[in-house]
């Protein structure tokens, strides 16, 4: 079975609808200049901000995670093992609340549905997103799926620092 990233290895940063996915502050549309760049501090405000993640947040891993393989975590710049570290502990506060994860969808992909996106141009529509008690992207599986793709992303690009190796030498500790 193919790993999370080599199934999604046929995607280009231009297939994503960045301008369609949010972050803390906005769309994602810069996102891939910032990868491109290397901006690494301003990527990190925009894929987890006060322990969330967001719908940008597992694209944004997949693309920095194929500039950086066959690094191992320490190679990286500090500012990129930053964004990575913040990630990690935003899935690992979620794990260690004790909420329960919802099902979500089986094929990261689903996450790029019509129905979750968010329209195209309007910003007088994303006022009212923003204010509907559930904003579009942001249903309970969807959200969880942000988590749980991130996790598996980090997992198999890092196993040493986030995967199996790592639980097994933080509990011989």
């Amino acid at each position: 079975m193919p790993s999370l990233i080599q199934s999604l290895n046929h995607l280009k940063t231009e297939d994503i609808p960045w301008s369609r996915l949010t972050t803390p502050y906005g769309k994602g549309t810069e996102i891939p200049d910032l990868i491109r760049e290397r901006r690494f501090g301003e990527i990190g405000q925009l894929v987890e901000h006060q322990g969330t993640l967001w719908q940008v947040t597992p694209w944004t891993l997949l693309f920095m995670l194929r500039e950086s393989a066959g690094k191992r975590l320490d190679e990286l710049p500090e500012n990129e093992r930053w964004v990575y570290k913040a990630v990690w502990e935003a899935i690992r506060d979620v794990e260690e609340s004790g909420q329960e994860i919802p099902e979500y969808p089986a094929d990261p992909l689903e996450l790029l549905r019509e129905e979750l996106l968010w329209a195209e141009d309007s910003d007088e529509e994303d006022e009212s997103e923003w204010l509907a008690e559930e904003m579009r992207g942001y249903d309970p599986a969807s959200f969880a799926a942000y988590y749980v793709y991130s996790r598996m992303l980090l997992e198999e690009a890092f196993s040493d620092d986030y995967g199996t190796n790592a639980k097994r030498s933080e509990r011989s500790e």
